[in-house]
C-alpha cells in the first residue's frame, strides 16, 4: 500500500499549498450529493405542476458547485488549469442536469 500513502501525502499537501482543507472540500463534495438530487426532484415536480422554478433551478446549481465555490473562495495561488477544469465541470454539470430534467419530464 505504499502508493496509497504516497497519494494521500500528495493530496493532503495540496491543501497546504493552496490554502484549502481537502477534508472540508471532500465533505462538501460528498455531502452535497443528496441535496443535489433532492432539489433536482423538487425542480421536476415544480415544472410538472407549472409553478415557479426559480429557487428549484438555483438549488441544484448551488449544490453542484458548492465544493468548487469553497475552493474558489478559500484557495490561494490556484493554477489557471484548475479554474479551467472547474469551468468544464460546471458546464458539463449544466448540460447533464438539463438532460436529466428533460428525460424525467418525458418519462412521466
Amino acid at each position: 500500500m505504499e502508493w496509497w500513502e504516497a497519494a494521500k501525502v500528495w493530496f493532503l499537501s495540496l491543501g497546504e499549498k493552496y490554502n484549502v482543507n481537502p477534508v472540508v472540500f471532500g465533505s462538501i463534495y460528498v455531502g452535497a450529493i443528496p441535496f443535489f438530487f433532492a432539489s433536482l426532484a423538487w425542480l421536476v415536480r415544480r415544472i410538472k405542476a407549472r409553478k415557479s422554478i426559480i429557487l428549484p433551478v438555483m438549488l441544484p446549481a448551488f449544490f453542484f458547485t458548492s465544493a468548487y465555490l469553497y475552493l474558489l473562495i478559500a484557495g490561494r495561488n490556484i493554477p489557471l488549469w484548475v479554474y479551467l477544469f472547474i469551468a468544464a465541470v460546471i458546464l458539463y454539470g449544466i448540460v447533464s442536469t438539463v438532460q436529466q430534467v428533460r428525460k424525467k419530464l418525458r418519462d412521466k
